[in-house]
């Protein structure tokens, strides 16, 4: 009997073979995942990052979101905020990437809409913090400063100003986020510790950059220094270089083209252009007087009368479409951004409804996910926007 040979597979194939699960999926995904302070359950992140190639795990995930968003508005406790903080942890948790298409930013700006004019969490640390996270997706944070700082928003905790002076030194607007930090201080922002650090960090920050800069200032004005001279040598060798080329070019040329009469330049001008231009000044006759006072306002003697009293003549004849014209409305043109409902809508109670949110498909959400990255509070009324 022939031997058979058995294939023996080495030990990393023979487990992707199996399809067993080590519950380290998540490495084959990780430069997909957004780091939270927090941290992440690992679980939990697998079954989202499974989610990517499983669509009976995509589907779960969605329905899930949704039943949240229901939890909000059938919400009927003592604290409205909870149900909100809830769902935009959910969401950070199964939506590891937080791309356009979790709802992440549409969940931060609903939450902070709903509760802007509510006293109760003016100084809530957790609806600063949404508000805080919210700035982070956006692409200029100014106006959610500009906003919490006209409205009275998280202004007793340091958190508000540290993220804030971050933002300003991130424009190079250091002495802006030196006075927010001070101001910090000055207010006693609990944890007053932590803004005391921050301040600390940011006057080393600063003055690394300062001496950075002065350090680029005296190598560009050595250079510069050491360029001028440079040019100026190279100017003066370059003009010795010229007038000898040019004493050479004298002796190599004849006498008779040396004393040659130089060359004549054309003029486009003859004996008959210059003679008709005579003529016309010698014609031309000036103002001898400006005239009357009368004839000077003479386009103003028109004596003005009632413009109802001017008719328009009308061509004989039916109008074009009859009478049905009579009653028509010019139809005024509506952009789509403009004639689509905003994700939220104002109830009586004045809470904002996610009833929209959830009758909203992926593509919409993206779509209003990129609105409010531009431009974070679109859909707060006028009047709460700061001037």
């Amino acid at each position: 009997m022939e031997d058979v040979e058995v294939q023996v597979l080495d030990p990393e194939t023979e487990f992707l073979a199996s399809k067993r699960e080590t519950g380290n999926e998540w490495e084959l995904f990780k430069e997909n995942v957004r780091p939270l302070k927090r941290g992440r359950n690992v679980s939990v992140l697998n079954d989202a990052l499974k989610a990517h190639t499983q669509n009976q795990l995509k589907k779960s995930l969605l329905e899930e979101r949704r039943r949240l968003i229901e939890a909000i508005d059938e919400y009927q406790g003592d604290d409205p905020l909870h149900p909100w903080i809830q769902c935009v942890k959910w969401i950070q948790e199964a939506f590891p990437s937080a791309g356009d298409s979790s709802g992440l930013v549409l969940i931060y700006e609903q939450c902070v809409r709903t509760f802007w004019h509510s006293d109760r969490y003016k100084d809530d640390f957790r609806y600063l913090k949404v508000w805080l996270e919210y700035a982070d997706n956006c692409i200029d944070a100014q106006i959610i400063y500009t906003f919490l700082d006209a409205n009275d928003i998280g202004k007793t905790h340091a958190a508000y100003y540290i993220a804030y002076a971050l933002h300003l030194e991130s424009k190079s607007k250091m002495k802006a986020a030196n006075e927010i930090l001070n101001l910090g201080i000055s207010r006693s922002a609990q944890p007053i510790e932590k803004l005391r650090d921050a301040y600390k960090k940011f006057l080393l920050r600063s003055m690394k950059m300062q001496n950075a800069n002065n350090n680029e200032d005296s190598m560009e004005n050595n250079n510069a220094s050491v360029r001028s001279f440079g040019t100026v040598l190279a100017g003066e060798e370059n003009r010795r270089q010229t007038t000898e080329n040019s004493n050479l070019a004298k002796k190599l040329l004849k006498p008779e083209q040396v004393q040659r009469a130089p060359l004549s330049v054309y003029n486009d001008r003859n004996v008959d252009t210059i003679g008709q231009n005579s003529k016309l000044k010698t014609n031309f006759n000036p103002w001898q007087t400006l005239g009357t006072r009368a004839e000077r306002n003479k386009e103003n003697n028109s004596i003005p009368a009632k413009w109802t009293s001017y008719k328009v003549p009308q061509r004989p004849g039916p109008r074009a479409g009859g009478s049905t014209t009579q009653g028509a409305c010019i139809q005024v043109f509506v952009d789509e951004e403009c004639s689509e409902s905003k994700t939220g809508t104002e109830t009586e109670s004045g809470r904002t409804s996610s009833l929209q949110l959830r009758e909203m498909d992926g593509k919409n959400i993206k779509k209003e996910t990129e609105l409010l990255r531009e431009n974070p509070l679109r859909n707060f009324p006028s009047k709460s926007l700061p001037r």
